[in-house]
């Protein structure tokens, strides 16, 4: 019998999955899909006439421990249209001293369509981890996406008082930044806390949606949960983009009402109703 492969704090695992979608007959193709270490995609899933497909990107180790790097890398042609999520949280484990790491590459050639929904990233006590999206769209290409982060894991009693997690998100528009964000959460800090920070609040949310349709962001606002004494959302209209945030203490209340701002944006967009994935509700 073999031996299981060992992972170690130095090294890790390194996994890569490359997607390609482009046109085939009246729907979207994944027409390009390799991967290499613990990375990998379901069948595409098409739940609307419209022809977009819906794809779930797997991780079976279900964390990123002290080594491990992923890369995921996009790619939407002409005319192709891809919606992608993940089956659930992706989580940043404690490490022993190495770092981990998730980089996603998302680039949309003009007239294609790309929406990244990802359920959200946990980042446990005593982590060290960072997360890049960098999103290049052409011309006419069309870009939706969130991200939701929380850290620690209050009911159990982690209230990430050590550990450190890098966010960085840049959204270019034919080459010109159009949302350029870094963000850096250190455990150990005080200013976590802070009112200019996270004012004591776990979890943080982003949503971009690329648009330079200014009254989008009155019609986001009014169906977007009410701020309570417990989280707060807010939209603002940049001239390139539609920025969505929430910060709180509910991932799921932060997906729930990103939810929201995605079926009003996808329709007036892109002129299609929302479908949720099937995965969100399970």
């Amino acid at each position: 019998m073999l031996a299981a492969p060992q992972m170690t704090t130095d090294r890790g695992w390194h996994a890569r999955l490359d997607l390609g979608f482009a046109i085939s007959g009246r729907r979207t193709a994944l027409v390009r899909r390799s991967h290499s270490g613990p990375l990998q995609v379901q069948r595409p899933f098409y739940p609307d006439a419209s022809g977009g497909c819906h794809v779930y990107v797997l991780h079976p180790p279900g964390g990123l421990v002290g080594g491990d790097r992923l890369v995921i890398d996009v790619t939407a042609d002409t005319g192709a249209a891809a919606l992608l999520t993940t089956p659930a949280a992706t989580k940043f484990y404690r490490t022993a001293g190495a770092k981990a790491e998730q980089r996603v590459s998302i680039r949309v050639a003009r007239g294609g369509v790309v929406e990244w929904l990802p359920q959200e990233t946990l980042v446990f006590g005593g982590a060290d981890g960072e997360s890049r999206v960098d999103v290049d769209v052409e011309s006419g290409g069309e870009f939706l996406g969130w991200e939701i982060c929380g850290f620690g894991r209050p009911a159990s009693g982690d209230h990430f008082a050590t550990g450190r997690f890098v966010q960085r998100l840049a959204v270019r528009v034919g080459g010109e930044p159009a949302v350029m964000e870094r963000a850096e959460f250190d455990g150990a800090s005080g200013v976590m806390k802070r009112r200019i920070a996270l004012a004591g609040f776990t979890v943080t949310g982003t949503f971009v949606a690329l648009t330079a349709r200014a009254e989008l962001a009155e019609q986001v606002r009014q169906v977007l949960p009410a701020a309570t004494a417990t989280d707060l959302f807010s939209v603002t209209s940049r001239r390139r983009a539609l920025v969505c945030r929430y910060l709180g203490d509910s991932p799921e209340r932060a997906r729930s009402g990103f939810a929201r701002a995605w079926s009003v944006l996808r329709t007036a967009l892109l002129g299609k109703a929302s479908h949720p994935p099937r995965i969100w509700a399970t």
